[in-house]
């Protein structure tokens, strides 16, 4: 990838592309999910290179939702879920998951928070900040349900391919949902490509047609440096993605059971790269939690609070990072918790 990358600013690389992003990488992008998941996409017409799947989403909510329509989301959450669906006059209906269910969900909290104005749901799954995956059948009871409501889906499934506890399905696959249901994905997680900022989005010709005139006026088009990385890693770092999942499955394991042992429940992540232990026993606020250990051990966690209401008395931990700082990190916990 940074090879590629490379050879092609010395090439002379450095010029925009067109709106929907370089037609060989989309060609890439559709040859992918059609092996990894039997799902078909047009790259002409039904697939659109974004600056990130960040940007992705904002554009999804631009394109569909008018001023008071509503928008069905879960929490705990992605910081920035909520938030846009408000900067577009949309109406956020929160779906609220929880510790006792391992966080998931299913079409029985997304009734719960359906209203009349309801125009379409919002999925993530793998979950950040989380790692709740789906179970086959809750994906159907989700699509029955969306389809019922003749709803609109939009799926961000970054981490479709960080999923450690069987396979991820995405739910356009599932009868009836392909026509309502865009996905977005990209390389940021399964290619470690952070700073690249390339996503991409599939859906109806027509939903793209209407992200892609938002994109052209807001964005122009995603960095073409990153799009040829990117195109690169699906033709050459499969392997590689596939080694650096099995790093990150050992240290999930790893973390999950120090958390354990440090007396701080914690559910196993069936997929991204975070855990959500339970530091409710402590007595102290999440918030309170991540800034006493900041300023006591030097170790940084993110305070569920950031995550949604629901989200009071837990912490974020990455583990995209070595085995040995998180063995040091769990280290300096105990000892903070121990102190309590």
């Amino acid at each position: 990838m940074i090879d590629a990358t490379i050879e092609s600013l010395r090439g002379g690389y450095t010029h925009y592309t067109g709106n929907a992003g370089l037609p060989s990488l989309r060609r890439e992008i559709s040859k992918y999910l059609e092996k990894e998941y039997d799902l078909s996409y047009d790259p002409m017409s039904e697939i659109l290179i974004t600056v990130g799947v960040s940007q992705g989403i904002d554009l999804a909510y631009r394109s569909i939702l008018n001023p008071g329509d509503g928008l069905i989301y879960t929490q705990p959450s992605y910081v920035s879920y909520g938030p846009l669906i408000e900067l577009t006059g949309g109406v956020p209906l929160v779906a609220y998951t929880d510790f006792e269910k391992q966080f998931r969900f299913s079409a029985i909290e997304l009734e719960k928070a359906w209203q009349p104005n309801a125009k379409a749901i919002f999925l993530n799954y793998p979950s950040n900040p989380t790692g709740a995956g789906l179970k086959s059948e809750d994906l159907a009871s989700i699509a029955k349900f969306t389809a019922e409501k003749d709803m609109l889906c939009i799926s961000d499934e970054i981490y479709a391919e960080l999923t450690y506890e069987g396979t991820h399905t995405p739910i356009a696959t599932l009868p009836g949902m392909k026509e309502r249901t865009l996905t977005l994905g990209g390389f940021s997680k399964s290619f470690a490509m952070t700073g690249w900022r390339i996503g991409y989005a599939c859906g109806p010709a027509d939903w793209i047609r209407a992200m892609t005139k938002i994109h052209q006026y807001s964005m122009l088009c995603a960095p073409i440096q990153g799009q040829i990385g990117a195109e690169a890693a699906l033709k050459y770092a499969i392997s590689d993605r596939d080694r650096m999942k099995d790093n990150y499955k050992r240290r999930r394991d790893l973390i999950v059971q120090g958390f354990r042992e440090l007396g701080l429940p914690c559910h196993l992540p069936e997929g991204a790269f975070y855990v959500f232990p339970d530091i409710r026993s402590t007595g102290l606020s999440s918030m309170q939690f991540a800034k006493n250990l900041l300023e006591d051990q030097n170790v940084a966690v993110v305070p569920g609070t950031a995550f949604g209401s629901n989200a009071e008395g837990f912490i974020r931990c990455s583990y995209a990072t070595a085995s040995e700082e998180i063995k040091k990190a769990l280290e300096r916990i105990g000892k903070f918790t121990s102190t309590i």
